[in-house]
């Protein structure tokens, strides 16, 4: 609902907002301008202010103070009307005022796309528009994230999802201000709240008789700071009674020019304060830093209008086109599916297509779908992700609701597939919540819950090994995620690891590939010459020949350095590292860049922890060698044997001379009393809760049963310190990388 209450507005009003963006940013560096001009001495009041135009301006009519201080003076001299900027220390003249004809023309088509009425009140539907955006967005924002708390963390998602979340928590907090000015006065525009403007002051029946004073000598211009005048209208010579008109930031009134009093004299209500202050939000006159900040958030409304309809087209393209869905009473398997963004669909189609394909007939729905008539499914598969802090998504939300009193056939039975990030404390914990839940209602556990991070299609591919050993048919899972384009590399080097070893290990450094040989001059005028833009820590996706699915691999180098390096070990059977095993110098593959942001360490001087075994060394190797700051950075790694597998050895030796590297602890298993890294860390217990109880971060790369014993040991050393993992992941102060 909430999503549906952000994207529905959005796509209506999109042309709008980008209108009323780009034009709020360009009329939010005017305020800015003006200041730059403008200076007001301290002091001095607008008694004397008077007194010195008056001087320079015999025909003065009216003296303005604009709203950043510049003061200007509306004149006649010999018949013709003039206007001038002037110097508020001499009242001399500084340059001739004339308003921007441009500027004129944008406001009126910020204000009403010059449509009059009609499009005042275009633009201040937008402007509900925008307010209501904002809000739904930034609490999407915090759902995604998982938190309040979260909200600065990494963010994930494909390219334009990233980027329009990114681009929302940066300008979020601006546009909501101007979403929310804005609709105010456009609500005092149509009269529906009040500005205050229309208490106006009584004008003096009477004033005192006799020759009017001098300027500098009128009691209430004496009285009034020049910092507080808005409006000083002059006294027309011949008209009765010839009075001048004072309006200031704190009310208006009338001075008689006989005595200097103060006649009929109205204080700004409550009202007119409350807007006044609007107005200065909404437009940064008279703060003109606030209106830069604006103009910078409102240049984002563009991009979040774009952004977010393309996200929008990617969520409908990714809806599901499910061929032969069979009825709900006539299937032998029922597949529920729980997405939010419709990313599960892809992978509950691809099971639909493979379960068919075994001879059954399979029905598959909406999670929200479910219902009593459900309760006689045979086989119910269930394929959900988790959103935000352990919640359902939306497809979802009604499914625990609706299973409640809903009794399972005698011949019932269930399987859940679960979707997340192991970044986020609550990995999965939605799919946990239905597992649990079917259970307890009475269904039949026919596989053990299993989770697939970040989409893994290599997991979905094992998981449905196991599905077809459960059915007794086989069934082969090759779903492949949208991904970006593919980028030429070309093998520069490579250093082979435990070349004796059953599983070796090599390290491959990648550069751009140049066009090949047979390539036209077009091709070769505009090949890319250096990596694409990427990280230590970043993932390669790298699709081996007759495979259509990437497997990824963490790259241990930035783009900076134009060269791309991968930590390969060589699996039994494994098609994609046999592939990159038998590459030679000179030799070309095709890769992409999958951002993984969450997984880097933190900006500062706090220490960073490293741990990891085998090739997961790669990134954390990587986060090494761009320490130039040299921050307090310590290296827990787990290998075979230092004879023949010592990843990165030399390097290491290197930065620790440079002082990169702070400590290295290793831990060698295949040699005599040898130990895993989860000791090394038990053994240096008491050194780990000084780090962490500092401030440190903690990142660890290796396998999924390295990472579950180094988060045993973690938990166990911090036990002291009534810390634990967990707790550390909600601060953003553990993060993972695990395959």
């Amino acid at each position: 609902m909430l999503r549906q209450l952000h994207a529905l507005p959005g796509l209506i009003s999109a042309l709008l907002v980008m209108l009323i963006g780009l034009t709020g940013a360009v009329l939010s560096v005017d305020p800015a301008l003006d200041r730059l001009g403008a200076s007001v001495p301290a002091g001095v009041s607008v008694a004397q202010l008077a007194d010195r135009v008056l001087r320079h301006y015999p025909g003065v009519e009216q003296i303005q103070r604009s709203p950043s201080g510049s003061i200007i003076v509306y004149y006649s001299a010999d018949g013709q009307s003039g206007a001038d900027l002037v110097d508020p220390a001499s009242g001399q003249r500084r340059a001739p005022y004339v308003p921007p004809v441009t500027l004129r023309w944008i406001k009126e088509l910020h204000r009403s796309l010059f449509l009059d009425t009609a499009g005042s009140a275009a633009t201040g539907i937008t402007a509900l528009a925008m307010l209501l955006l904002s809000v739904s967005g930034l609490l999407l924002l915090v759902k995604r994230v998982g938190g309040w708390r979260q909200l600065a963390r990494p963010l994930h998602g494909n390219r334009s999802q990233r980027w329009h979340a990114q681009v929302a928590r940066l300008a979020v907090a601006g546009l909501l201000l101007s979403a929310l000015t804005g609709s105010y006065m456009s609500a005092a525009t149509f009269s529906l709240v009040s500005d205050g403007a229309q208490e106006e002051p009584d004008f003096p029946a009477a004033t005192a008789s006799g020759p009017p004073l001098p300027a500098a000598r009128l009691t209430a211009l004496l009285a009034t700071d020049l910092g507080d005048l808005r409006e000083l209208v002059l006294p027309v010579p011949g008209n009765q009674p010839a009075v001048y008109t004072l309006r200031t930031v704190h009310g208006d009134g009338y001075v008689d020019p006989a005595n200097g009093a103060l006649l009929g004299y109205r204080p700004h209500s409550g009202v007119r304060d409350v807007y006044d202050l609007i107005y200065q939000l909404h437009t940064g006159e008279g703060l003109w830093w606030l209106g830069l900040l604006l103009g910078l958030c409102a240049l984002g409304a563009p991009w979040l209008a774009v952004t977010g309809a393309i996200v929008w087209w990617q969520r409908q393209r990714a809806k599901p086109r499910l061929p032969g869905n069979s009825a709900l009473a006539s299937a032998d398997a029922v597949i529920l599916v729980g997405s939010e963004n419709n990313s599960t669909w892809g992978f509950a189609r691809e099971l639909h297509v493979g379960l068919r394909h075994a001879g059954l007939r399979v029905h598959t729905a909406a999670m929200n779908r479910f219902s009593p008539r459900y309760g006689a499914a045979r086989q119910l598969f269930i394929l959900t992700s988790t959103y935000g802090d352990g919640d359902a998504p939306a497809s979802g939300k009604q499914f625990l609701a609706h299973l409640k009193g809903v009794k399972p056939g005698p011949d019932a039975s269930f399987v859940v597939l679960g979707f997340g990030d192991r970044q986020f404390p609550k990995f999965c914990q939605f799919a946990h919540d239905v597992d649990a839940a079917l259970a307890a209602s009475g269904w039949r556990r026919a596989l053990d819950l299993a989770l697939i991070d970040r989409q893994s299609s290599q997991d979905f591919a094992r998981w449905g090994l196991g599905v077809g050993k459960l059915l007794g048919h086989e069934l082969v899972l090759e779903h492949t995620p949208a991904h970006p384009r593919t980028h030429a590399l070309q093998l520069l080097e490579r250093h082979d690891y435990g070349l004796l070893e059953q599983e070796p290990t090599v390290v491959l450094r990648f550069v751009a590939a140049p066009p090949p040989a047979d390539a036209g001059w077009l091709a070769r005028r505009f090949a890319r010459r250096h990596l694409p833009h990427f990280e230590a820590g970043d993932l390669a996706g790298i699709i081996p020949p007759g495979s259509p699915v990437p497997r990824f691999y963490s790259l241990a180098s930035d783009s900076r350095h134009d060269v791309l390096e991968i930590c390969v070990r060589k699996q039994p059977g494994g098609v994609c590292s046999g592939y990159l095993h038998g590459l030679r110098p000179g030799e070309r593959i095709e890769a992409f860049i999958q951002p993984n942001p969450q997984f880097r360490p933190s900006s500062g001087k706090a220490p960073v922890i490293l741990i990891g075994a085998g090739t997961g060394i790669g990134p954390l190797a990587g986060f090494i060698r761009n320490n130039t700051g040299r921050h307090p950075m310590f290296l827990y790694w787990g290998g075979r044997d230092p004879e023949s597998d010592f990843l990165y050895e030399p390097e290491l030796r290197n930065y620790l001379a440079d002082r990169r590297l702070t400590q290295l602890h290793t831990a060698f298993s295949r040699v005599k009393d040898g130990v895993r890294v989860q000791n090394r860390l038990l053994e240096d217990a008491e050194h780990m809760r000084r780090l962490i109880d500092s401030g440190g971060q903690v990142l660890v790369c290796g396998s999924r049963a390295m990472a579950a014993s180094v988060r045993q040991a973690i938990d166990e050393i911090l036990a002291p310190l009534k810390l634990d993992v967990r707790t550390l992941q909600e601060n953003g102060r553990y993060r993972e990388d695990v395959f």
